[in-house]
């Protein structure tokens, strides 16, 4: 499979204004696997930025898709996306390992699921600018005793998560309100107020904008139900789906070279066009290999 056509969540608004949905996505190379399970960046945003500028082929009518393009991608469009590269990459199935959250259980749960199972919300409205109005209690009041409840915001994108990546390891709080301050554009008559306006914002205004973001925002569920086979206790987990993806890459990469060895040996095709190969056509060619192996091997 060359690629994939599928129609984004959320939407690319280019810098004319025209809204695009639509976008081919083609699987990882062997090239590309080796490249990203051994790539070392900072924050797995970045690297998610590095995956979709080189498997997403085409947003609406705009090819080829750079980098600067996918970092102005929604978070939802980045997330589905990447489900769509592991999808095409490595199959619909998941099969993952976690443990039961519960203190006195600890116990290790299979879970196992499709892509297509999880939950994709698209947006009603597609911005790029969407308007609020903040509850009386929640009104900003400026220095002059005046109150201000129009809230101008845009909803996060790719540049976002990777500004905002790195402070989350160390203070949550900081990184949160450093998001809020990039994407509120204007209270009242302050425009990109930015951290200042943030420190005006009491905790009442800033759950209504985060609230009034959340609802107008395409979402992924990446939310997974589970039930302990020890306890029986039922409980729901966040999946990550980067460090999951991500995870899978470099454990197979060995797995990777095998095939190569494999073919090459064969076929005596060269490195390079069979590490240009996707996963699913390797495969392919090793079932073939290995059918018509013991075809001859039993005419002996």
């Amino acid at each position: 499979m060359d690629f994939a056509t599928f129609q984004l969540p959320g939407g690319y608004i280019d810098e004319g204004g025209t809204l695009h949905r639509e976008v081919e996505v083609a699987p990882l190379s062997g090239r590309e696997e080796e490249f990203l399970a051994n790539k070392q960046v900072k924050g797995a945003a970045a690297l998610v930025t590095t995956v979709l500028s080189r498997c997403v082929r085409r947003i609406g009518t705009m090819s080829p898709v750079n980098e600067v393009m996918v970092r102005n991608l929604l978070v939802a469009d980045r997330q589905y996306l990447l489900l769509k590269v592991r999808e095409l990459t490595f199959g619909e199935n998941v099969q993952a390992n976690i443990f039961c959250p519960w203190p006195d259980c600890g116990a290790r749960v299979d879970i196992d699921f499709s892509m297509g199972d999880i939950p994709i919300r698209e947006s009603a409205q597609k911005g790029p600018v969407y308007r609020m109005d903040l509850s009386e209690d929640a009104a900003i009041v400026d220095g002059q005793g005046l109150k201000h409840k129009e809230v101008l915001f845009r909803l996060p994108n790719g540049t976002d998560q990777e500004v905002v990546s790195p402070l989350l390891r160390d203070n949550e709080a900081k990184a949160l309100s450093t998001l809020l301050g990039r994407c509120v554009l204007g209270v009242g008559y302050m425009k990109n107020p930015g951290d200042e306006l943030v420190r005006m914002l009491s905790p009442l205004a800033r759950m209504e904008i985060e609230k009034e973001m959340e609802a107008v925002a395409p979402a992924v569920d990446l939310i997974m139900g589970a039930k302990c086979p020890e306890c029986g206790r039922e409980f729901s987990i966040p999946f990550d789906l980067q460090d999951f993806f991500f995870g899978e890459l470099k454990i197979s990469v060995d797995l990777l070279y095998r095939e190569v060895h494999y073919l090459a040996y064969h076929y005596h095709w060269g490195e390079r066009e069979i590490m240009e190969m996707s996963r699913e056509k390797r495969r392919r060619y090793i079932e073939v290999l290995a059918d018509e192996i013991e075809r001859l091997n039993n005419a002996v």
